[in-house]
């Protein structure tokens, strides 16, 4: 070819190496976002093999070089860390927000604890939410699960909302939100206590989807590298955004403020009222009767 062509055999190979590896390496990386993209849940290994499918040779290490570079790693499921200590003698209460019917601000705040995996740490996140609008209320960051850690997050709530006595507080029935030091809190404001059971995180679901929104939308879509890059923007997220623009289809798709504002210019209720409740009704079962006895058991 070279001398039918008039082309010495190193210029030959000189061009080919600048330009055929060039071109295989953008079909190779084509290849391998197509199929990561495919297959958002893979790992490279499993990659590497559906690239050897294709007709590519190329080795599971330099699959996970190349995904590295673009970004197409899997999300692993991060390892699961306990926030919940129920196992205390501090007084647990029984779950009161089950049977509430809310109609303003303030009736109701639901609280968690959660944690954050950073790049090189875990930090933890104590909120508290307005749960008839969904609104981050108050909140606190820290690098330990402490007792204090919720403590902060209810202050900067009180002082933030001012709630009136009457006020429901549900929780888990966690040692940071059991502990002398926090229901007195409550106490001093005139709130009243209310604790999901051992196990049901479902009865704080409001907190439970706010976590997973949070984690969702902030930290695995924008991964922070250390505890101060996420404090200063955990804020911004939770008050500008979260609050005051995330539509919320639980409120008709408006965000937290905005859901406020509209529904306080159309109540015609006093300032504020404490919620109402409402049990639900159970029927009475009469076992049948005997033969030879009145209806119902009766003598």
């Amino acid at each position: 070819m070279c001398e039918l062509a008039a082309v010495s055999r190193a210029s030959f190979y000189r061009h080919w190496e600048q330009k055929a590896p060039e071109a295989a390496e953008m079909a190779l990386r084509d290849a391998i976002q197509r199929a990561a993209l495919k297959h958002r849940s893979y790992g490279y290994r499993r990659i590497a093999v559906l690239i050897e499918r294709e007709g590519f040779e190329v080795s599971a290490k330099k699959v996970r070089r190349l995904m590295r570079d673009d970004n197409l790693l899997a999300v692993r499921r991060r390892k699961f860390v306990v926030t919940t200590d129920s196992d205390h003698r501090f007084q647990v209460y029984p779950n009161l927000a089950q049977h509430l019917v809310l109609c303003d601000v303030n009736q109701l705040w639901v609280a968690d604890l959660t944690y954050l995996r950073l790049a090189n740490e875990f930090v933890y996140l104590a909120v508290v939410l307005d749960a008839w609008s969904r609104r981050a209320v108050g909140w606190a960051l820290g690098r330990r699960l402490e007792s204090s850690l919720a403590a902060l997050a209810l202050e900067r709530a009180i002082a933030a909302r001012q709630p009136q006595p009457g006020l429901v507080h549900h929780s888990d029935q966690g040692r940071q939100y059991a502990s002398g030091d926090y229901m007195k809190r409550l106490d001093a404001i005139g709130a009243v206590a209310s604790m999901s059971r051992a196990g049901s995180p479902w009865e704080n679901g409001i907190c439970e989807s706010f976590i997973g929104t949070l984690k969702r939308e902030e930290i695995d879509a924008r991964p922070y590298a250390s505890f101060e890059e996420l404090e200063q923007h955990i804020e911004e997220f939770l008050s500008q955004i979260y609050n005051a623009v995330r539509l919320h289809s639980a409120l008709g798709y408006w965000s937290p403020e905005e859901f406020e504002k509209r529904q306080a210019a159309a109540t015609t209720l006093p300032a504020w009222l404490p919620a109402a409740m409402r049990f639900t009704p159970r029927e009475e079962i009469i076992p049948p009767s005997a033969p030879g006895q009145p209806a119902g058991g009766e003598r």
